[in-house]
């Protein structure tokens, strides 16, 4: 099974910004708790971890999962999540399920956070677990092919 797991802006910031809210791990971190987490490390999962601060270059990222023929995305749009038709067209425009996730759990911050742009076009999304949540999204997609 492959997945691509995406990360939109200022995730690369992880550890540094607000650890308050986003915690003490960094991006490197990350990506190694979700490839070694050992609820699913027989199931022969090959990830393919991007971020970009760029929302045409997240854009592309999707299409990419469509053409070199992925299982399953996770994506974390940042902000992104609440401003871009360009990544939810670019979703909806891919056949590859696509999970959303929040480290934070955006419906209890800001009024703006609570208005997801991107997850309609998702066949689900995990907000507010933590890291855990990224874990959560790659085990739902290994049951969404397995029903």
């Amino acid at each position: 099974m492959k997945i691509m797991v995406i990360n939109g802006p200022n995730l690369n910031m992880l550890g540094i910004r607000e650890k308050d809210i986003y915690g003490t791990f960094s991006y490197e971190d990350l990506c190694k708790y979700i490839e070694e987490y050992p609820e699913y490390e027989d199931k022969n999962i090959e990830f393919t971890f991007l971020q970009s601060n760029t929302e045409g270059e997240i854009v592309n990222f999707i299409q990419e999962a469509h053409f070199k023929k992925y299982d399953g995305i996770v994506i974390n749009g940042g902000a992104y999540t609440h401003t871009s038709v360009a990544i939810y067209d670019a979703i909806k425009g891919v056949s590859v399920p696509t999970v959303e996730v929040h480290i934070s759990n955006i419906h209890a911050r800001e009024d703006f956070r609570k208005v997801c742009i991107t997850s309609p076009a998702c066949i689900g999304q995990i907000t507010g677990l933590g890291k855990f949540g990224y874990i959560l999204a790659v085990v739902y997609l290994i049951e969404y092919y397995n029903k």
